[in-house]
């Protein structure tokens, strides 16, 4: 049943494995596929992995760095593998114990593990429990909860509701018809005696007539003097200040350079309007971005830490005075694991609240479970060293796993396979894909300015022949990136052209024209513009499939936004799903990166960024930080993970 069972270290040395009878391929490629797609990106939340034909499992041993592989055809269901996989763990960890505890690979390397005996028994065992595991017995009627219930019961239950609500009616009524509280019985013939009247009403030494005429002066007194006013709290609200300009960092200074009245009409010449883009203050002028991309930094000062390390220590400090006296300090060193290992128990309200602190940083909920699974089995059996707390070792563990997840597992460096593609004479191809309105045309704008600063010319594609406008916003941008780079300075030739035909026309169609067109005008690279469409319109995600099959993009980029949450797994399963689906070929082509942007508006929640490259496996290339041409920049793993876990 089982096609292999395999024991290895950590460092790669396999210990122990078994091959079913039958089987002549080798585990090597499924076994290396799980290492690399699973392990070694922190994607430890499920113990289940499926290559091929193959569906694999697995288990951790923390302490002694040791991991349990299993593979069978997935068509089958074997409920006994869990069970089997934890009885062979035990039973080879009780065995092997002296030999696992001596470090260094040489000494595994010169143990010999018969183990085969005792593999073969435990395989028969789980095989035979799961077999005679009979199926579980129907609850006969008079066991069930059904049984208890009768029709007299049910009569007399709805009896009971209408006389509760005619009680509670009646209720109601006599609230309102109900006359004044008598006293007591044993207090009916008793009056309080003069003095204590009169300091119960306040005024002593008065008859009943003096105060009710003293009252009656009051209220007219009052009710001509008008409502007193009470002394409020809060001061009095200042008059509103005077608006006041507000002047854009980029922004021209004088007045005169935003009049256009002069040059309507018959004044207006057709080289003024040609050049109305070129038309710049010195302090419109962007910086220049030659080279690589500046990366995102989050700039967490040391007080923040300062605080949060004097919180943990009034903290420890409230609960010894709470314990008090040995008690106390028994407490505060139970917090400590001291050469101990950790099971599930310690870690389950650590991690909890850490799930909840990443929810609360915009982390995809799912998502948070699965990391918090993966540390936990990360974790478990594991020997942590004397004086460490339970809860600043798993928030460790934690914060390795995301900057291994941010950290790209391929070389991302777009400027190399740009020279790449010129040396082979074609344009490198980039398309852009993404829902509505996450910043996909300015987006890509900001990237055009990065390549030109660099010394590539750029031919950006309309392919949005659906939106209203969204031509004429890139033959905006196209003036401004050329009238920024004239074409003076580049022997004539503007460095940035459009290529559009119009709206309602093939969008796969535009972009093969157009890098047939940059391949005979020798342009360095081509940025594909493609419509906003949502995840779940089937008409407009087989569109873009077919765009990216035919045209065979070197690099599929999705444009997501900083400010999603639970959406933006829905997103990219939905656009990879669909990417998939619609490829005519055997492997069809992906997402490669994301483009995360909005990034400016969202403080310290950054859990955007840990979900989308959780979901697609595939680095944030890009990050849009503002609206202007410089606001571009690389992620910053160890940054966002600083972020992401600030209190």
């Amino acid at each position: 049943m089982l096609d292999f069972f395999t024991i290895f270290s950590k460092g790669g040395i396999v210990l122990w494995c078994f091959q079913g009878a039958g089987v002549s391929e080798s585990f090597t490629g499924p076994v290396n596929a799980l290492i690399r797609s699973v392990i070694l990106q922190e994607r430890g939340g499920n113990n289940s992995f499926t290559h091929e034909a193959l569906s694999l499992k697995y288990k951790l041993d923390n302490e002694f760095e040791l991991i349990f592989v299993v593979g069978f055809q997935k068509i089958l269901t074997l409920t006994y593998v869990d069970k089997f996989i934890d009885d062979v763990q035990l039973h080879f960890r009780d065995r092997y114990k002296n030999e696992l505890e001596q470090k260094g690979a040489l000494k595994l390397l010169n143990n010999t593990f018969d183990f085969e005996d005792r593999f073969k028994k435990l395989l028969r065992e789980a095989e035979v429990t799961s077999k005679a595991r009979s199926p579980v017995p129907m609850r006969s009627f008079k066991e069930s909860e059904k049984s208890q219930k009768t029709v007299k019961s049910m009569i007399e239950t709805k009896g009971g509701d209408k006389s509760k609500e005619q009680g509670g009616k009646k209720n109601k009524n006599t609230k309102k018809e109900a006359p004044a509280v008598e006293p007591p019985k044993g207090d009916q013939g008793k009056t309080p005696p003069f003095g204590q009247k009169d300091v119960l009403n306040g005024n002593q030494g008065l008859t009943p007539e003096e105060i009710m005429q003293k009252k009656r002066e009051d209220f007219f007194r009052k009710r001509k003097m008008g409502p007193t006013e009470k002394p409020s709290k809060s001061p009095k609200p200042q008059k509103p200040k005077e608006k006041v300009n507000r002047v854009w960092e980029n922004a021209g200074s004088s007045s005169k350079n935003l009049d256009y009245s002069n040059k309507n009409g018959e004044n207006s010449s057709g080289e003024d309007q040609k050049n109305l883009e070129a038309q710049f203050d010195p302090e419109m002028q962007v910086s220049s971005m030659k080279g690589d991309l500046l990366s995102v930094d989050y700039e967490s000062s040391e007080e923040e830490e300062m605080e949060e390390e004097e919180e943990e220590v009034v903290d420890s400090k409230t609960s010894v005075k709470k314990s008090g006296g040995f008690g106390g300090m028994f407490g505060m060193l139970k917090g400590l694991v001291g050469s101990k290992s950790l099971s599930r128990e310690d870690m389950e309200p650590v991690l909890e609240k850490m799930k909840d602190h990443l929810i609360a940083k915009n982390v995809a909920a799912d998502i948070s479970s699965q990391l918090c699974e993966s540390v936990a089995k990360k974790l478990e059996g594991k020997v942590m060293g004397t004086f460490t707390t339970v809860a600043s070792t798993v928030k460790q563990a934690l914060q390795d796993s995301l900057v291994q997840i941010l950290q790209p597992k391929r070389r991302v460096d777009i400027l190399r396979d740009v020279m790449d593609a010129q040396s082979q004479r074609r344009p490198f191809v980039i398309t852009f894909c993404g829902v509505n309105g996450v910043g996909k045309s300015t987006n890509l704008a900001k990237i055009s300015y990065w390549l030109i600063e660099n010394g590539f010319s750029v031919l950006i594609a309309a392919c949005d022949t659906f939106r209203a406008g969204a031509v004429e916003q890139l033959r905006t941008h196209q003036r401004r990136l050329n009238s920024l780079h004239p074409p003076e300075k580049h022997g004539g030739r503007p460095v940035v052209q459009l290529y559009e035909k119009g709206y309602g026309k093939d969008a796969a169609g535009i972009a093969m024209e157009a890098i047939a067109y940059a391949r005979n005008q020798t342009f360095d690279v081509v940025l594909v513009d493609t419509a906003g469409r949502m995840q779940d319109n089937a008409p407009l995600m087989t569109a873009l499939a077919k765009l990216i099959a035919v045209n065979m993009p070197d690099l599929v980029l999705f444009v997501g936004e900083a400010l999603v949450g639970n959406e933006a797994v829905d997103q990219l399963v939905k656009f990879n799903q669909a990417l998939a689906d619609h490829s005519m070929s055997d492997k069809p082509r992906l997402i490669d990166g994301i483009v995360l942007t909005k990034f400016d508006t969202i403080d310290d929640k950054v859990g955007a960024a840990i979900s989308m490259t959780y979901i697609t496996g595939q680095p944030i290339v890009f990050v849009g930080t503002g609206q202007t041409y410089n606001d571009l920049r690389s992620l910053n793993a160890r940054a966002v993970v600083g972020a992401l876990m600030k209190a």
